[in-house]
C-alpha cells in the first residue's frame, strides 16, 4: 500500500455510489483519511467507510442541494479531522428522456438536474474553500461526463449540466489558483446503476462501438481521480476524459 497521501483528508460527496466508493478505496489505499458522504442517511456511507483500508475514516450525510447542509458538513470535518485536502464531487442525478421529446423534459426536471449536477458542486466547493486553501495544496475533483461535449446523454439538461461543470473547472481553476487545483474527470458509459433503465443489452451495444472494446468501470474513473491527486500535480482547470475512446465513435 502506497502512503503518498498519508496525512491528507479526502471528502467524497456521493461516496456511497459506484464511482464514489471506488474512489474512496483508491484514496484510502494511497494513505488518505476518507470522509464518505451519503445523502439523507449514513447507512450506505458507513458501510463504505468501514470497508476502507487504514484507520480514521468516517461517514457523514448531507442534503446535497442545501448550501447550509454543505457548510455544516465542512464545519463537521474541520472539528473532527482538522483539514480537507481533497474534495471529490461524485454525487449526481439523471433520468432518461429522449432528446427529441421536448415536452417530457419539464421545467421541474430541468431545475432538479441543474440543482443536483451543477449548483450542488459549486456550493460544495464554496463550503470547503477555506479548508482547501489552508492546506496550500487543495484539490477539487468533479465527476463530469463526455455528454458535456458530445451532446449525447440521458437527456439534454444533463448534457448541459455537465458542460457547465467543465466550464466551472476552467473558471475556478483560474480563480482559486494557486492554493486550490480544480479538475474534472469525464467518463463515458460506466458500469453502475446511475442511469435508471439502462440494460445489459445497452452496455453491450456501447462496448461494441467503443474503440477499447468495453464500457468503463468505477475503478477506471477512480484511478483517474487518484492520479490527479498523486501525480498530475501541475494540472488545473481541465477535464480529463476516461471513456475508452467512446467519444471518437
Amino acid at each position: 500500500m502506497s502512503n503518498i497521501l498519508s496525512g491528507k483528508v479526502a471528502v467524497l460527496l456521493g461516496g456511497a455510489g459506484g464511482i464514489g466508493a471506488a474512489a474512496a478505496r483508491r484514496l484510502a489505499e494511497a494513505g488518505a483519511t476518507v470522509v464518505v458522504v451519503g445523502q439523507t442517511d449514513t447507512v450506505k456511507a458507513q458501510r463504505v467507510a468501514e470497508s476502507l483500508p487504514g484507520a480514521g475514516h468516517m461517514a457523514a450525510a448531507v442534503e446535497i442541494a442545501d448550501s447550509a447542509s454543505l457548510a455544516g458538513l465542512a464545519d463537521q470535518v474541520r472539528s473532527t479531522l482538522g483539514r480537507t485536502d481533497i474534495l471529490v464531487n461524485a454525487a449526481g442525478f439523471t433520468k432518461t428522456v429522449p432528446h427529441g421529446d421536448l415536452d417530457a423534459l419539464s421545467d421541474e426536471l430541468i431545475d432538479e438536474i441543474m440543482k443536483i449536477n451543477w449548483r450542488a458542486q459549486f456550493a460544495a466547493i464554496r463550503a470547503f474553500r477555506k479548508l482547501l486553501e489552508e492546506t496550500g495544496d487543495g484539490l477539487v475533483m468533479n465527476v463530469s461526463s463526455i455528454s458535456g461535449t458530445t451532446g449525447i446523454g440521458s437527456n439534454v439538461a444533463y448534457c448541459a449540466a455537465k458542460a457547465g461543470l467543465d466550464v466551472m473547472a476552467a473558471s475556478l481553476g483560474r480563480a482559486l489558483a494557486p492554493r486550490i487545483r480544480v479538475l474534472n474527470v469525464a467518463p463515458g458509459v460506466v458500469d453502475t446503476a446511475f442511469v435508471p433503465g439502462r440494460s445489459a443489452d445497452f452496455n453491450d451495444k456501447v462496448a461494441g462501438s467503443t474503440p477499447l472494446g468495453r464500457i468503463g468501470s468505477p475503478e477506471d474513473i477512480a484511478a483517474a481521480i487518484e492520479a490527479c491527486a498523486t501525480h498530475l500535480k501541475f494540472s488545473t482547470g481541465v477535464t480529463i476524459v476516461v471513456d475508452g475512446g467512446r467519444r471518437l465513435g
